[in-house]
């Protein structure tokens, strides 16, 4: 019996960036340095084959310091950044620590108080929440940072304040965050703004390659987990593109075969935490019930490496 042909376009760039990159070698070098184990205060990128995996050479995941028992144990602070009172913290525990932060994350920590110290009340554009809005109001003075998570919400805003300025969370919706932004200048034509746009280089680059591909596609996938922000971003923007049926294929998934026998193409793509394996083995997977023809389609090169810190070296 001939298989069902079925073409997949295949974005690229997709997958891991230079922060999740950076981050899971953190953790491998820490082990290598210190021994096993190491904690690891949150999920060192939000991936769940990640996390078992480092679990399985000794990595010990805790939400907050206090859950760990033994304190002569090194500690690394996840990708996603955390508020100032957690270094401040093990510094008391006089715990050794080492920072994963994103050196893109680091980034609009820096420009927020920067923002801060030159007198403006600060705005983020952001998901209530997520860990990396959570560490970025966490650079600040309680009251110094308010959240904005929709144009409604700026619409809603009300304040006093004369000095305003804006950052973002680094793993927004690039479209969504325009119109944000768009209304908070109409509203505070006086706004402070990022030097650099704040949205990191991975986010945009597979938005971009998802947006490239969306419309030629009857169903796209994205591999990644519910709670990756990116990831999450990537299936809106698949469906705001032109594939109304984009959805997201995660740890507890089941892959849609009788959507899929209607399919003559469909893209793949995957968040900034997903390991290159999980696509893989979601095309194994097709691969079995089809016959399948795979176009990579690339709309940009990335060769961004971010240093490893020197403690670790």
């Amino acid at each position: 019996m001939n298989k069902h042909k079925i073409k997949i376009l295949l974005a690229a760039p997709r997958g891991f960036c230079a922060g999740v990159d950076r981050a899971i070698e953190i953790v491998k070098k820490s082990i290598d340095k210190f021994g096993a184990p190491v904690y690891v205060r949150h999920e060192i990128v939000h991936n769940k084959h990640v996390v078992e995996s480092l679990k399985k050479i000794g990595a010990i995941f805790v939400e907050e310091l206090s859950e760990i028992k033994d304190k002569t144990r090194p500690v690394i602070f996840s990708a996603h950044g955390v508020p100032k009172s957690v270094p401040t913290q093990a510094e008391d525990l006089k715990m050794t620590y080492v920072d994963a932060t994103c050196p893109l994350v680091s980034k609009v920590h820096r420009e927020a108080e920067n923002l801060h110290r030159a007198g403006n009340h600060i705005l983020l554009i952001g998901h209530k929440n997520h860990p990396e809005v959570i560490g970025t109001i966490g650079q600040l003075p309680n009251g110094s940072i308010d959240l904005i998570e929709s144009i409604e919400d700026v619409e809603n805003y009300k304040t006093t304040k004369k000095n305003i300025a804006y950052v973002t969370q680094t793993t927004l919706s690039v479209d969504d965050t325009k119109d944000i932004i768009n209304k908070l200048r109409t509203k505070f034509p006086e706004i402070k703004e990022p030097k650099k746009e704040d949205i990191c280089y991975a986010t945009t680059n597979r938005q971009s390659a998802v947006k490239n591909i969306a419309k030629m596609c009857e169903m796209f996938f994205v591999i990644g987990s519910r709670n990756s922000s990116n990831s999450v971003r990537l299936v809106e923007v698949a469906k705001n593109s032109g594939c109304e049926k984009s959805t997201l294929i995660h740890s507890e998934s089941t892959t849609p075969f009788e959507e899929i026998d209607k399919c003559n193409t469909i893209g793949i793509s995957s968040g900034a935490s997903a390991p290159e394996i999980l696509v893989n083995n979601f095309i194994t997977n097709l691969k079995e019930k089809y016959e399948v023809e795979i176009e990579e389609v690339e709309i940009i090169k990335e060769n961004i490496i971010f240093k490893i810190p020197k403690k670790l070296n």
